[in-house]
Order: C-alpha cells, then sequence, then structure tokens
C-alpha cells in the first residue's frame, strides 16, 4: 500500500498543480476504488488536500521537504549569493543539484517580468537539457557522462541537444572554461549560463542565470555566475 501511495504522489511531479481521480487512476495504472481510497488516507494525513472533486499535495509535504538537511543547509548556505547574483543581472537564477540522471531545482529567484520556464523549485529536467544539468555532468566523474550519452537523450525542444557526440563536446567544453551554456534546449527564446558549485572533487550543486535568447549576453554574465558559484564553493568547503 505504500509503494501505491508514492505512486500517486509521483503523479504530481508533472506541471499540472492538481489532478482528478480519474486522472490520478490513469497516471497510477490503478483501479479508481484503489485511488480513492488512498487518496482518503493521504488527505486524512495531510499528504494531499481536495478541492471539490480535484487533489492537490498537502502543506506537510512541503513542511517535511522543507527539512531534508542536505537541501535545506545548502539552500541556506546559497541564498545570499543567488540574491547578490540576482541583483547583480535582475535575470532568473537557478539552484540544483543532480539525482541520476536528472536535475532537481531546489531555488528559483526571479522578478516580477519572469520568464516561462519548465523549472520549478522541486520540478525535474534532463541534465543535457539545462545550463545547471550541463556544469553538473562535467564535473560529477565520466562514468555519469557515459551513462547519460549511452541512453536516448531527451528532446525539449528542437534545439535540443540529442547527438551523444555533440552533448560530449559541450561537456569538455565546461570542463575547460567551468561554464556550461544552454540556447533554447529546454524552452525555445531563452539561455542560460551555468556554473558548478564545490563540496569536495565533485560537483554538489550548480548556479544559473536564465535570460531572454535577445538579451543573453555571456560575456557580461560570466563573471557574475562564477562569483556566486565559488563564493558557495568556498562557505561548503568550511574556507574564506
Amino acid at each position: 500500500m505504500l509503494e501505491k501511495a508514492v505512486s500517486i504522489l509521483d503523479c504530481f511531479r508533472a506541471e499540472a498543480a492538481e489532478f482528478r481521480l480519474t486522472e490520478l487512476a490513469a497516471g497510477t495504472g490503478m483501479a479508481k476504488t484503489t485511488v480513492y481510497r488512498l487518496c482518503g488516507d493521504l488527505v486524512r494525513l495531510g499528504l494531499l488536500e481536495r478541492d471539490a472533486d480535484r487533489y492537490r499535495l498537502g502543506g506537510k509535504l512541503f513542511e517535511l521537504g522543507s527539512r531534508v538537511p542536505r537541501r535545506h543547509d545548502l539552500r541556506e548556505a546559497a541564498l545570499p549569493f543567488l540574491q547578490d547574483l540576482f541583483e547583480a543581472t535582475h535575470e532568473t537564477v537557478h539552484l540544483g543539484v543532480r539525482e541520476g540522471h536528472e536535475v532537481v531545482y531546489v531555488e528559483r529567484i526571479h522578478g516580477h517580468d519572469a520568464l516561462r520556464l519548465p523549472s520549478r523549485i522541486g520540478g525535474r529536467l534532463p541534465l543535457g537539457c539545462t545550463g545547471v544539468g550541463k556544469a553538473l555532468l562535467a564535473f560529477s566523474g565520466p562514468e555519469l557522462l557515459d551513462e547519460v550519452l549511452a541512453a536516448p537523450l531527451p528532446r525539449m525542444t528542437a534545439h535540443s541537444v540529442t547527438d551523444p557526440r555533440r552533448l560530449r563536446t559541450a561537456v569538455e567544453q565546461t570542463q575547460v572554461s567551468g561554464l556550461a551554456y544552454e540556447e533554447e534546449e529546454a524552452t525555445l527564446g531563452v539561455s542560460c549560463i551555468a556554473a558548478p558549485v564545490f563540496d569536495g572533487a565533485v560537483a554538489v550543486a550548480a548556479i544559473s542565470v536564465a535570460v531572454s535568447r535577445d538579451r543573453f549576453r555571456p560575456a557580461q554574465l560570466a563573471p557574475a555566475v562564477r562569483t556566486a558559484a565559488l563564493g558557495l564553493s568556498r562557505v561548503l568547503r568550511g574556507t574564506t
């Protein structure tokens, strides 16, 4: 039953914030009666909320998620650097970590005119389609890169890199420069520059700035992104 309940919660990884019972049943492959019973239990426990015929994630999940030690500590350490980066660029700033072959976004800061992006706090995107992901790929060991390149590469837009040789070249360039670039590979009209964050020999996170394609000036953005990533790396390493 626990696995079935988790499969219901996993449906909320999608962009939609609310689901009907029939949609949850289709997403999990379980009978509607089973999903109805489990959703009732999850609502009672505060893990889901119900509004008429729709379900959404409950507040207790946010409370628990915010207390995950590794992510909580990383986010707390990163926030001053992310805020400085936003003030320097006035563009959308991300902090992401790796889980498997995906980026999980831990924090996002944006202004009033936020870009329409697929990234959201707690959301996931393929490593190879994002600047944050490429920065993590470049500094997480050769085994990970080989694994990613051995599998079919996801296509999010017509500009997504689906050729393993091209992605390997991009990652190798990131290893040399310390900066990763993404140009309309996750969202049309948006480009990104990212830098890895270290706590030891491998990257534990990456920081990025996402910019409308017509305003994308890598040479102007690079120093601020690099400074933010280096500053956070020093804090995580306990150095000054």
